[in-house]
């Protein structure tokens, strides 16, 4: 660990004091890497708050550089975190389990909770494994094969359980205490996670001896044609994304699957002498489309027509009956208990008692019709 007047003596050594003023005796937080001092850039005479960051690796026989580092968007972390925000190859599971639980109490398949799931700053420590893995191979620890917008169901599964593989052919060249690294790292477990500290006091940054093996990574990095391909990729995977222009065309106002519009249906017409009048055959029109939606699960659970994918079918049918039944408190609980995630199951589904719940629903809703 460094001493206050090394980092002095190292700071006077840099040009950093040429364009900052430092404060050396009002301290406003200690790191690892260095302490937080207010600095005055002598241009503006504005005040930031920068860490002061001093490198001086054990196993390295070489200068201590100082570097300032500014907050950018940093904030305080609390242990609260809860903004599903990531980039895919470098998320930790229990980003991706806030992004779950966030896209379900959207849906309206879970109800919102009271006290939100949360997840900390051990997954940029899930990140640092991945980084580190790159940084030692030259491609990602998890990753599809099947291109796509968000994260394929295969990788997500891989990142959820952390499963991944060291390859012999790059990592035969790899030592094991990089390894053991990483793995303590790519625990799906926060708690088993190592810490920074835990990383800084890994034999592997202490030893005093290195390798002299030449990484994969490097030399895939300065392989111009490797280089090249990966661009290529690229830009044809982003030229895929990109989605052609289609030509706009409006529905029919009957045929219009808007809750604003379906939901005047129902209230009914307000005529100029500002009284309501409910219209029936609107109404009647709405719920025999929200119960022949329902008789659609029932027929796809049962008798899946040939020649279709049936777990596709069914997720369309099943988003087909919720859109028109989100009122139904039987169907939310039904799904919610058949891991619904508003977009499709997340489980194997057994149909058949899917299809006897969807019955119940339907009778109920029927009853319910009548009723009014």
């Amino acid at each position: 660990m460094w001493e206050e007047s090394d980092m002095e003596k190292a700071i006077k050594e840099t040009s950093i004091l040429e364009e900052y003023s430092i404060n050396w005796t009002q301290k406003l937080g200690a790191g690892i890497s260095g302490p937080v001092r207010v600095c005055v850039k002598k241009s503006t005479q504005e005040r930031f708050a920068l860490k002061i960051l001093f490198d001086r690796p054990k196993a390295r026989n070489e200068d201590a550089p100082v570097k300032l580092c500014d907050f950018g968007f940093a904030k305080i972390d609390q242990g609260d975190l809860m903004t599903p925000q990531f980039t895919p190859y470098y998320v930790a599971p229990q980003v991706l389990e806030a992004q779950r639980r966030h896209q379900k109490e959207k849906s309206g398949i879970i109800p919102t909770s009271p006290t939100p799931y949360t997840y900390n700053k051990s997954c940029d420590l899930w990140s640092l494994g991945v980084i580190i893995y790159v940084m030692l191979c030259g491609y990602p620890p998890f990753y599809s094969r099947h291109h796509s917008r968000t994260i394929p169901k295969d990788m997500r599964r891989k990142i959820m359980t952390g499963s991944f593989e060291f390859p012999e052919e790059e990592w035969s060249q790899i030592s094991e205490m990089a390894k053991d690294v990483v793995r303590k790292l790519l625990k799906v477990k926060p708690e088993e996670r190592l810490t920074i500290e835990g990383v800084l006091d890994h034999p592997w940054l202490n030893s005093t001896e290195a390798l002299d093996n030449v990484l994969p990574s490097a030399q895939l990095m300065m392989d111009k044609a490797v280089v090249a391909g990966i661009q290529q990729a690229h830009a044809e995977q982003l030229a895929n994304m990109r989605i052609q222009d289609l030509k706009v065309s409006l529905k029919p106002l009957h045929s219009v699957n808007n809750p604003i519009l379906r939901k005047r249906k129902l209230l009914g017409t307000k005529p100029k002498d500002g009284v309501y009048i409910h219209d029936r055959e609107n109404g009647a029109e709405d719920s025999n489309v929200a119960l022949e939606k329902l008789r659609d699960v029932i027929a796809q659970c049962i008798l899946p027509q040939a020649g279709e994918n049936e777990d596709e079918k069914l997720n369309e049918v099943v988003q087909e009956a919720w859109k028109y039944n989100r009122e139904c408190k039987l169907l939310r609980d039904t799904l919610q208990s058949f891991s619904w995630n508003g977009r499709g199951f997340t489980d194997k589904v057994d149909r058949l008692k899917l299809a006897e719940i969807v019955k119940q629903v339907i009778e109920e809703q029927t009853t319910s019709h009548e009723s009014q």
